[in-house]
């Protein structure tokens, strides 16, 4: 719980850590997808980074509204250290999300269709079933829906970014089975076999979207087959990951072609 006293020392940073979400995966999946659809555009500016702000601030503000759902319904005293967290990223998010709306009101229509996902989550978090497939899968689609957001707001053309962004939701969609083989399901051999059969398909489509897709992806798959059971620990995996969310990155920046401009 976070106390409401100033604290100094390894329990300040301690508190101070309990804000920002302990998801790691979920950072590289807010942020690539975003940062691809801002720099593959033709006019990345002021307004992409405030909207990234906002986007992260609405992933934090949420992450703690529904964790203090899930322990409140539960009568647990724990849910009190996510109230703050959540109230304090929520204002933030709406100080700089509002002006934005203000001047882009498209952007609450992408609202509107995220919330569904966001809908998805909640519930899920609600019922203590925040790792399900399901779930995972659901927070991926508003995730790399935001790279034909970004794209748009920095003067793209959605139509022609829809590519980059189909890759972004086969890669991210498959980190959702293959690390639940490298954790919590690394002794299902099922887990493995449908992780392994996603990212051949992966592959196979990412092949249809670009040429240039199929390294990363070939990479992918072996990783998919070749790495569980291997009992490599949880920060290893991490760092994998990491790697593989920034070639995807990289590759989408450097191999898709200059979208036209609105």
């Amino acid at each position: 719980m976070v106390r409401t006293g100033a604290a100094t020392g390894p329990r300040a940073g301690a508190q101070r850590s309990t804000w920002l979400p302990d998801q790691h995966g979920a950072w590289a999946m807010l942020a690539v997808p975003f940062l691809a659809g801002t720099f593959l555009a033709p006019r990345p500016g002021w307004a992409n980074a405030a909207l990234f702000a906002a986007w992260l601030l609405g992933y934090v503000a949420a992450f703690h509204a529904q964790q203090w759902l899930r322990l409140s319904t539960r009568g647990l005293r724990s849910a009190r250290r996510h109230r703050r967290p959540a109230l304090v990223s929520a204002a933030a998010f709406a100080v700089v999300g509002v002006p934005l709306a203000v001047l882009y009101p498209w952007l609450l229509v992408a609202c509107l269709l995220a919330a569904p996902f966001v809908a998805v989550n909640t519930y899920h978090a609600w019922r203590g079933r925040e790792r399900a497939l399901v779930n995972g899968l659901a927070a991926v689609v508003p995730a790399c829906g935001m790279l034909l957001v970004a794209g748009r707001l920095a003067g793209a053309e959605p139509e022609a970014l829809w590519r980059p962004a189909a890759a972004c939701l086969l890669y991210f969609a498959g980190t959702v089975p293959y690390v639940k083989t490298m954790i919590r399901e690394r002794n299902s051999r099922a887990y493995r076999a449908g992780s392994v059969a996603y990212h051949a398909a992966a592959l196979a489509a990412a092949a249809c979207l670009s040429p240039w897709l199929v390294l990363p992806f070939t990479a992918y798959l072996a990783r998919a087959a070749a790495l569980p059971g291997r009992g490599l620990r949880v920060p290893i995996v991490g760092a994998v990951e990491l790697a593989a969310s920034l070639t995807l990155l990289t590759t989408l920046l450097l191999t898709t072609p200059s979208p036209a401009g609105v």
